[in-house]
């Protein structure tokens, strides 16, 4: 059972669960939106795996078992969770994850699903990304759940995938969690690893990058992955010919800002309330972090304790973090300079 943080994350969990499949694993491939329920996102992906258990002669019983249980899950929790769709190919099974609690009906119907991969000579593997945006109640009903099945060594795993606040909140969710799960941190990569990102494929296409451009570009990225993809193509898209230059990556730059801003930041931005860009603006004022909480409150001249929830909100959407107590941090780099872009000067102090 994993937890992954930081960026990169999507690609990684993409890569992991492909690997899972090729290996023979059932999988489930889950994206944890904001505002649906863990028993919405989770239904119809279990429903799929079951009904390919029960293809399998030896799990055929249990996998049936199993999709009673889910039927006399979603119909105890729809009252509670209106989100849950769900496709019932059998009726409920009297007595079987139906008590309408999410934390023992998960149990019950994570066990059967485990004993019937187990008979089928596989495994069970949930695949979540943005786990983060997972109710901190629900998590702590999966967490239990996979507790549960572990001393009786049900192949049935999680690998999570989320913003660096996931380890906290799992944390918060149940105390033993960091026990029962590891938290590899996927951050930018190392200057080595960048390099080698951009040069191998243009060297696979017979193109050589300067030095000079290469430092550039690893100076722009901060070494982020995605940033180093846009970066990587707009360099590309701008040199007219072999070698790419120092100068070919400023002309890029440009673009590849421009891109961002467009996508990648202003969706992020759009989100917010006034007073969180506000508060992000703040952060920005003082640079790429992270920053002490009463530093950005004295940029907006109001109190701590007064700009708690907003910080909790920023939290929330995946904009900021605490990477220690009292401190606030972006969650990706480069947006304290968007801030400044899309909020130039110094209106933003007295909105």
């Amino acid at each position: 059972m994993v937890g992954l943080r930081g960026v990169g994350k999507t690609v990684l969990l993409d890569r992991m669960r492909e690997d899972a499949e090729g290996g023979g694993i059932h999988t489930l491939r889950i994206e944890a939106p904001e505002g649906r329920s863990l028993p919405a996102i989770l239904a119809p992906q279990l429903r799929q795996a079951l009904l390919r258990l029960s293809r399998n002669e030896k799990a055929k019983d249990f996998a049936q078992r199993a999709l009673r249980g889910l039927a006399g899950f979603a119909k105890a929790l729809k009252l509670k969770y209106a989100d849950i769709e769900v496709g019932l190919d059998f009726e409920p099974e009297p007595g079987l994850a139906d008590n309408g609690d999410l934390e023992t009906d998960l149990q019950d119907l994570l066990e059967v699903a485990g004993m019937a991969a187990l008979k089928a000579g596989t495994a069970l593997a949930m695949f979540i990304d943005e786990l983060q945006y997972v109710r901190e109640d629900e998590l702590a009903a999966l967490i239990t759940a996979l507790h549960r099945s572990a001393p009786r060594r049900l192949p049935a795993v999680l690998v999570g995938a989320g913003l660096p606040q996931l380890r906290g909140r799992m944390g918060r969710a149940k105390s033993y969690a960091e026990r029962l799960f590891d938290f590899p941190e996927i951050g930018a990569l190392p200057p080595s690893a960048a390099r080698r990102a951009i040069v191998k494929p243009a060297e696979d296409e017979g193109v050589i990058v300067n030095e000079d451009a290469l430092d550039r570009i690893i100076q722009q990225t901060h070494g982020y992955p995605y940033f180093l993809q846009e970066w990587g193509k707009h360099a590309w898209d701008t040199a007219a010919r072999s070698p790419i230059t120092a100068n070919d990556v400023e002309v890029a730059s440009a673009a590849a800002i421009a891109a961002l801003d467009e996508s990648f930041f202003r969706v992020r931005f759009d989100r917010l309330t006034p007073l969180e860009k506000r508060y992000l603006r703040a952060m920005a004022e003082l640079g790429s972090g992270p920053h002490r909480s009463g530093d950005i409150a004295e940029q907006l001249s109001r109190d701590v304790t007064a700009l708690g929830p907003t910080r909790n909100q920023l939290i929330a959407k995946g904009m900021i973090w605490s990477p220690s107590h009292g401190d606030t941090a972006f969650t990706v780099p480069l947006f304290d300079e968007f801030m400044h872009r899309i909020m130039p000067g110094n209106e933003w102090k007295y909105a």
